[in-house]
């Protein structure tokens, strides 16, 4: 299960800081040692694809060079801003010649090796980005002489080793980011001495150990991101004290621990509190109503217990409720109370709590008419009943699952009213009826999960609306009567069709090859009959093809040797007959062949696929099957060359007769004159 994670509550303070500097041209002439730093710089360079350094040249002064900036008193280099230029190279060491530097910007490029340790020259430096390049290497610790630093993001490269606790010197620092590397160790506890820091990310690491206590020193942070990592224990009971915080985002760790009951009251302009994908234990605070600015809150993949709380409709900013993943409610009515007070966020756009223990129906109430609810997620609990009619107001919904449950009666009609539905999770409950014509009027449509059910009837024609329907899964129901022929045309997008375990009969049309890239086919376990088409070689992307136990007939399609991606190929339990085509020897990628329990005959292959008794599999045909490979244990095929033999002329043989009995003749003869 998936859950909230957020980098984006970072970004504020370094993007005001970047939006702050400028690029004007300098008035005088600048440092001779400047110049020829930057002329290293532009040798350092290999790749210019925009052109940005042409102007780095003799024809105009250095301060007037294209992402130069220039002192105007002292007339020394004070900006490096090539955001965005694609450039690629590394970084000269002779940069911590420009001692004027202020401000150094090389987001969005591809800068390889490492960040000189000459950067700690630079004494007046106070925005340093190096965001989304490649940069390798450690954190050079020379950093820590920049004292003026305000500013460092190296998100986004591949920097290795420990976070330099020497870090601690940079007493004005607000913005550290050094989050998507491959960072290991601990977060230095020295950080609680960074009293200027409001923002910290180190998210998508490998580090690891506790999150340090001595965080909760820094009274004036804003937000703290290190998700994707190894961290252990607990969040510190510190953090959660820290009245300034708007963001804590800690998920995917293996954090424990419970959450403070009073937490709500002590972070009150909390904003984004991502927890999701730990080992966090308890409750789920009742005091987080409080939080009247929270507008994110992830729980997913914990071991949290009890009830939600009811009075989370106080927050009318929510935009992201996720629970998912946890054992929350006791299987019993009630349970389910808190989505009617969820009425009332009109803001709110996600609400997953799939993979619960709630049980009971859902909730009569009418649902705010404003809602701007997206994202509807209550699969894999024990909720049971009809669909409830609120549902039909929640127009803006793009991904509805109830998959997984004990819903029973009829689909909705009305679900065909959400246009802007791209997935639809139905499968695994006790929905009855026939599949409802109006979901083929969604035309946002991209996946209809409709499996182990109790459906009957057959395909509406009006499928072939949905013509950006990519998956479509109506297996294990007891739906019938025939494909008709238009079926795989109308629906060609498709990547994977599974009718598996219905009551589907008449033959499979030839129009199959129209499924141009679908890459899962099964139709197993039905009453299909007559030839499968040769063109279903033509379905080049097929990795998947299950007919078993179907009344298919005729002859193994040698076309399917086309298919140089399948893997798994079932045409088992059906009255297949003749020969197996050599040509599946060709299957270079199969990983299973199940022909079984046919009629087929003949010489079995040896070669590819056939090589490998454990990878096919022949059982029940009759005795006709013969040869193949010594592990098959299958009778020796008759001497073929024996058989085309052909019968000696007439004349032959008489000559043949005739010197016989000439033989004989004088054999008797000599015996008589003895």
């Amino acid at each position: 299960m998936g859950f909230r994670s957020s980098s984006l509550c970072f970004m504020i303070l370094i993007l005001a800081f970047n939006q702050s500097q400028g690029t004007s041209a300098a008035r005088h002439l600048g440092n001779e040692t400047d110049l020829l730093a930057l002329l290293d710089f532009k040798d350092k360079i290999s790749q210019d694809p925009n052109g940005v350094l042409r102007s780095w040249n003799n024809s105009q002064h250095h301060c007037q060079w294209q992402g130069v900036t220039c002192d105007g008193k002292h007339q020394r280099v004070s900006g490096l801003n090539l955001l965005g230029q694609d450039l690629f190279g590394y970084v000269s060491s002779h940069i911590g010649n420009l001692t004027f530097l202020k401000f150094i910007n090389l987001r969005h490029n591809r800068f390889y090796g490492e960040i000189p340790e000459e950067v700690g020259q630079l004494t007046r430096l106070r925005y340093l980005n190096l965001t989304n390049n490649s940069f390798g290497g450690g954190i050079p610790v020379n950093l820590s002489h920049c004292i003026q630093l305000k500013v460092i993001d190296a998100l986004l490269n591949r920097l290795v080793g420990g976070i330099p606790f020497e870090l601690d010197s940079l007493k004005n620092l607000e913005g550290l980011s050094f989050g998507k590397n491959n960072l290991t160790g601990e977060i230095p506890r020295s950080f609680g001495n960074l009293t200027s820091l409001r923002q910290i990310y180190l998210s998508y690491n490998n580090l690891k150990g506790p999150i340090p206590q001595e965080l909760g020193q820094l009274t004036s942070l804003y937000s703290i991101g290190v998700d994707a990592n190894y961290l252990s224990g607990t969040l510190p009971s510190s953090i959660y004290n820290i009245s300034t915080l708007a963001c804590i985002s800690a998920s995917s760790n293996i954090l424990q621990g419970n959450l403070p009951a009073n937490m709500g009251l002590t972070l009150p302009n909390i904003q984004d509190f991502l927890l999701g994908g730990n080992q966090i234990e308890g409750t789920i605070p009742v005091s987080l109503a409080n939080a009247f600015l929270l507008e994110e809150l992830e729980l997913s993949d914990n071991m949290l217990k009890g009830q939600v709380p009811t009075n989370f409709g106080n927050l009318h900013n929510l935009q992201w409720l996720g629970i998912g993943g946890n054992i929350l409610g006791c299987n019993s009515a009630g349970d389910l109370d808190f989505i009617a007070s969820l009425s009332n966020c009109s803001n709110l756009q996600s609400l997953l709590f799939r993979g619960n223990n709630f049980g009971g129906k859902l909730p009569a109430f009418k649902w705010n008419s404003s809602n701007m609810l997206d994202q509807l997620d209550l699969g894999l609990n024990q909720i049971l009943g009809e669909v409830p009619l609120w549902l039909r107001g929640l127009n803006n919904l793009y991904y509805l699952a109830m998959d997984n449950n004990f819903f029973s009666g009829p689909i909705p009609k009305f679900l065909g009213k959400f246009q802007m539905l791209q997935e639809l999770h139905l499968a695994k409950n006790h929905f009855s009826g026939q599949i409802p014509s109006s979901l083929f009027n969604i035309s946002t449509l991209y996946g209809l999960y409709l499996s182990s059910n109790e459906l009957q009837g057959s395909i509406p024609p009006i499928i072939g609306n949905s013509q950006h329907l990519r998956y479509l899964d109506m297996s294990n129901n007891k739906l019938n009567g025939i494909i008709f022929t238009e079926l795989f045309s109308l629906l060609s997008s498709l990547l994977y069709l599974n009718l598996s375990n219905n009551l589907f009969s008449g033959s499979l049309p030839g129009e199959i090859s129209k499924m141009s890239n679908i890459y899962k086919f099964d139709i197993s376990h039905n009453k299909f009959s007559g030839e499968v088409p040769d063109a279903i070689g033509q379905c080049s992307d097929l990795e998947y093809i299950s007919m078993q136990d179907n009344f298919f007939h005729g002859t193994v399609p040698a076309k399917l040797a086309s298919l140089k991606d399948i893997q798994i190929l079932d045409m088992s339990r059906n009255n297949f007959t003749g020969q197996i085509p050599k040509d599946l020897e060709a299957l270079l990628n199969v990983q299973f062949v199940n022909l079984s329990f046919n009629n087929l005959e003949g010489k079995v292959p040896i070669g590819g696929i056939f090589e490998n008794a454990s990878l096919i599999s022949l059982v029940g045909n009759p005795p006709g099957l013969c040869g193949g490979i010594p592990e098959l244990q299958l009778p020796s095929c008759p001497d073929e060359s024996r058989k085309r033999r052909k019968p000696l002329p007439i004349r032959f043989i008489s000559l043949i007769v005739a010197l016989g009995i000439i033989f004989v003749a004088l054999v008797s003869f000599c015996m008589v004159k003895r």
